[in-house]
């Protein structure tokens, strides 16, 4: 029997966090990949354009929520507008103003109406989609090259959203220039929410109206014709099991030690939700392995605790980012769904067979021993000493960072607020001490580059300005240079690390170590 652990269950079960931050129904993605399979093959491609199919669908919205901040900024709830456009023919104007903008609009302030309406009037606004269609797809392709899904997953994820008709993002591709894996996953993936809407009249009626336009023909004649037959697995059973079952052949496995890596990929993703938590995850999981290397805990759960760490944070995506970029105090009703992140975190990683055994500690990041943490309200004996070492360690990354609504502490001071939270009984002092002296070592791990792709040390520092959503004007009144010099850094930037977009570069940024140090955070109390 193979040692390996089976990629499609570790991303079948991520992928329900793409789903939540798309404010899609969990699963849905997991429908898409046994409908994008069983339509390849249908459509009788080879095996391996099968799996690049599969694979596309499952992860075709993963890049999605790197654009969370600007488009909450935008619009307001990123989820709503994100639910609103996966339901409708993006190609036509009416279908989006008559059906997808009242979405958007509803519940709004006539004064939040009228701001929305007037950006969407600007440059800015008409380019919106398309700069969001991007940078999204920039991350889902860089995410499948790091989680080992190979070159065909990653040109389809780049692909995926391409027009047809040669006049969508990210680069005007057109007909048969797509890749064939892509042009199915998305005919896949817009037939499973037509689905959920309308059943088979509306996957009828919604594929012909996009037919030509942003599909491809062929394969939406092969699936109206064989629409129920098709969709008959993802209408039944258990998507997983179902999922599982149509993975196309070899199942691609991964060497258990090459798991950190995936885990990497998904919390940067969840990191990129805001431009303040950039690099938290990752911060995170180093103090506490060191911590828990500290306190002599034996190797398995300190690499039981570090997945724990990088992936605690998944349950972010499923928040919107009203919440997390408010500038004042939380309401109440608020603060739920702040907290309601560890539990996402937990139940996402618990769908996993090989992620379940670190579920119950990420999602005790919050917890706290006299019992006023989230989201169970654990105590005492109930938290075991990992979850006790990731609680510290959490917080005082947290308090390092910077917030909307507060500035971040020195490391002196954050250490100070360990302490005092130790002494409340709030936080295990040899947990809090364990990290402090963590945090007080060189960093250990891989920095392959500290000016990765040839950037100069000017371009490492303006790189890190844009991943933190600075705009032209910011980064050149922060550096004292003249707009024209930023803009110019910029491109350059953009153009030696191969992507157009800040989502894409900020993605880059995560993965070579350019985030910077503890960075800056407030109180373990005040944040969720």
């Amino acid at each position: 029997m193979s040692d390996g652990l089976r990629l499609a269950d570790l991303l079948g079960g991520l992928s329900i966090a793409c789903d939540l931050g798309f404010g899609l129904p969990p699963e849905e993605a997991m429908r898409s990949s046994i409908l994008a399979a069983g339509l390849a093959r249908h459509r009788g491609l080879p095996e391996p354009e099968v799996a690049d199919a599969y694979y596309t669908a499952l992860l075709m919205h993963v890049g999605c929520s790197a654009l969370s901040h600007e488009t909450a900024q935008a619009f307001g709830d990123e989820q709503r507008v994100l639910r609103a456009i996966a339901g409708v023919n993006v190609a036509d104007p009416d279908e989006v103003a008559g059906v997808a903008l009242p979405m958007v609009l509803e519940d709004k302030s006539p004064a939040e109406r009228a701001r929305i309406l007037r950006f969407m009037a600007t440059p800015a606004g008409r380019r919106f989609g398309h700069d969001f269609d991007v940078g999204s797809c920039e991350v889902a392709s860089a995410t499948g090259r790091r989680v080992g899904l190979g070159a065909g997953v990653e040109r389809a994820l780049k692909e995926c959203v391409e027009w047809w008709n040669g006049e969508g993002p990210p680069d005007g591709l057109a007909g048969e220039e797509i890749a064939p894996a892509a042009r199915v996953a998305r005919a896949a993936a817009d037939a499973v929410r037509l689905d959920a809407i309308g059943g088979t009249d509306a996957v009828v009626a919604g594929l012909r109206r996009r037919s030509g336009v942003l599909l491809d023909p062929e394969v939406v004649a092969a699936l109206i014709a064989n629409a129920d037959e098709l969709l008959a697995p993802t209408r039944t059973g258990d998507p997983r099991e179902q999922m599982l079952d149509a993975e196309p052949g070899p199942a691609i496995e991964i060497d258990p030690a090459d798991l950190g890596s995936v885990a990497e990929a998904f919390g940067d993703l969840a990191d990129l939700k805001t431009p303040w938590t950039h690099g938290h995850s990752a911060g995170v999981a180093h103090l506490a392995e060191r911590a828990a290397a500290n306190l002599r805990l034996d190797a398995q759960t300190i690499g039981r605790l570090q997945l724990s760490a990088l992936l605690s944070d998944l349950g972010r995506v499923a928040v919107t980012n009203v919440i997390w970029e408010k500038p004042g105090p939380l309401t109440a009703a608020e603060w739920e769904q702040a907290r309601m992140h560890s539990y996402y975190s937990e139940r996402i990683l618990a769908t996993s067979e090989a992620l379940a055994p670190v579920a119950r500690v990420a999602g005790m990041h919050h917890e706290r021993l006299d019992g006023s943490g989230y989201f169970r309200g654990c105590s005492g004996h109930d938290l075991p000493p990992a979850a006790r070492v990731l609680a510290a360690a959490d917080a005082f990354h947290a308090m390092t960072q910077d917030r909307p609504h507060r500035d971040a502490l020195s490391a002196e001071q954050a250490a100070d607020e360990l302490r005092r939270d130790a002494r409340a009984g709030k936080l295990d002092g040899d947990a809090v001490t364990a990290v402090l002296d963590a945090a007080g070592a060189q960093p250990r791990g891989r920095r392959p580059s500290l000016r990765p792709a040839g950037l100069s040390e000017r371009e490492v520092e303006v790189a890190r300005l844009v991943a933190a959503g600075c705009s032209n004007p910011e980064i050149a009144e922060r550096l004292v240079v003249s707009r024209r010099t930023a803009e110019h850094h910029v491109q350059n930037i953009y153009a030696k690390i191969g992507v157009s977009s800040r989502a894409g570069l900020a993605l880059f940024a995560h993965e070579h170590d350019l985030i910077g140090g503890q960075g800056k955070m407030g109180s373990p109390t005040d944040a969720p």
